[in-house]
């Protein structure tokens, strides 16, 4: 590219009375290059408009148009490219001209329909926004993806990050929660992609059917549920660049944990080191912590109660194996509810059942499809069939304390296998009512002593009982203490005197 010098050197060879033949000789330009520059001052920076032949693509044009038109409704990674669009024209157009004028037109056209952007500036304390993102973890049974939900506040930029068993809604609402309380506060606004666990239907514009649970949380803090248009997750830009220096950053390199706590603690560590950083944007440079104290100033106060973070599945009836169906899975519960209308309250990490307005059973949920039973809800039944002590998995894989054992195989010893059996069911049906310790403790005492009878462990259990309460309540002595540290102030007469003039009336005073 010619410089202002080289200018500079051709018109002083001119000025010196060279010829221009001879210009272009010396500095190696052609005759037409010496001429421009002797007619310009300096290099002009702006191009030429180059004035080009006659265009083949014009009879081609609608074609063209229409396909570009189909690609805008098309998926992103199967859109034409020039050179697919060159040659659809040459297979199916018989198209003559050169692929450099479709790459041309299809370049402005591109560049033409470009979509621009506003810059935009959110007040504090007005706007979270919400998204889940997978980093891989390295654990003690081997490496796994793992889903994060991220929250940040779009003023300052500081993050909450929660690793999440699954991107269910109940997981979502147990997420915002843990987001609320770490920050303390609540925005008027969160903002979310559409997905199903949270916007169950797309209405015109940017209206949405939410979740109950999720409109039931939003009630709850008393914020605004809002949704990007569908495929504009640009509209949430902090919540995207986020979920990528989880991963960039955060996660790099691979976490090594030993479960999923341990992790969660670990991102809410790196949460609040995120405080100390500065960060550059299109409004300036800032520390997050700094502007982290505006958004909390100007935010919502947390309510005085918490969100029941649960999705709820009312009226689900109880089978005759005392069990109720959740999320592919069953769950049990006791005796006295089978064949009743229950409510199932689904957590991230458990599952309680409701009826007659109190939980009658709570279990640790299972992600397998599989029975979750719980021993101590089918004892009731084992009375009437004690041979399902040995064939049903609830009981064979049950793990006691080794002297429940032990007390069985001392009974079936004296009794026999079935009577043997049915006694020590007896034993074990004592757990609904007294717990494990308890028990534990009379059985390993009549042991010692040599009393393997099933009637003789079950009254020394209620005199356990009896002695816990008797020491749990107060001595004669307690009572005395008690009732001498009471202070009983003098009466005020004076009172009294009032209350007898006031009561006296004016018709009485005339008499």
């Amino acid at each position: 590219m010619l410089t202002v010098d080289d200018y500079g050197a051709i018109r002083r060879a001119r000025r010196d009375g060279k010829s221009i033949r001879q210009i272009a000789r010396e500095f190696d330009h052609s005759r037409n290059t010496v001429r421009k520059i002797l007619n310009q001052a300096e290099p002009n920076p702006l191009p030429q408009k180059r004035v080009r032949k006659a265009s083949l693509l014009g009879p081609f044009l609608p074609v063209i148009q229409q396909i570009l038109k189909d690609d805008e409704s098309a998926p992103p990674k199967q859109r034409h490219t020039a050179a697919q669009i060159f040659r659809r024209l040459c297979q199916e157009h018989q198209y003559k001209g050169s692929y450099s004028q479709i790459q041309r037109y299809v370049q402005t056209h591109r560049r033409n329909t470009a979509e621009t952007f506003i810059p935009l500036a959110h007040p504090a304390g007005h706007r979270m926004e919400a998204d889940f993102g997978h980093i891989h973890v390295d654990f003690p049974e081997g490496r796994r993806l793992v889903s994060f939900l991220v929250v940040v506040w779009a003023y300052s930029n500081a993050p909450f990050v929660m690793a999440m068993p699954f991107e269910r809604t109940e997981a979502i609402l147990e997420g915002l929660v843990a987001a609320f309380e770490f920050f303390g506060a609540v925005p008027k606004e969160v903002w979310w992609d559409n997905p199903k666990t949270v916007a169950k239907l797309i209405l015109q514009g940017r209206d949405r059917v939410c979740h109950p649970r999720y409109a039931a949380l939003a009630s709850h803090y008393i914020f605004a549920p809002k949704f990007c248009m569908p495929a504009r997750g640009n509209e949430k830009p902090d919540a995207e660049s986020t979920v990528k220096a989880v991963q960039k950053r955060f996660a790099t390199p691979v976490p090594q944990v030993a479960d999923l706590d341990e992790l969660n603690l670990w991102l809410r560590q790196r949460c609040e080191q995120e405080r100390n950083r500065e960060v550059r944007s299109l409004s300036g440079t800032f520390i997050i912590g700094d502007r982290l104290a505006q958004d909390l100033q100007a935010a919502a106060a947390l309510p005085a109660q918490r969100f029941d973070t649960c999705v709820i599945k009312p009226a689900m009836a109880v089978d005759k194996y005392q069990t109720v169906a959740f999320d592919g899975c069953r769950y049990s519960v006791p005796r006295e509810f089978a064949f009743q209308t229950v409510t199932v309250k689904g957590y991230v990490s458990k599952v309680s059942i409701v009826a007659q307005c109190q939980v009658i059973a709570t279990h640790k949920r299972s992600e397998l499809k599989q029975m979750v039973l719980e021993p101590v809800h089918f004892l009731t039944t084992l009375a009437r069939k004690p041979g399902a002590l040995d064939h049903a998995p609830v009981f064979r894989d049950w793990n006691l304390p080794a002297s429940f054992a032990l007390l069985r195989a001392e009974l079936e010893r004296i009794h026999g296998t079935v009577p043997g059996s049915r006694r020590i069911a007896k034993v074990l049906q004592l757990l609904v009512e007294h717990p494990l310790a308890r028990v534990k403790q009379a059985i390993e005492s009549c042991l010692d002593e040599g009393l393997a009878d099933a009637e003789v462990v079950i009254q020394r259990v209620q005199a356990l009982a009896d002695l816990e309460r008797t020491r749990a309540s107060p001595t004669p002595d307690d009572v005395a203490q008690a009732i001498l540290r009471v202070d009983v102030p003098m009466p005020n007469l004076s009172r009294f005197d009032q209350l007898l003039c006031e009561s006296i009336s004016p018709s009485v005073m005339t008499v």
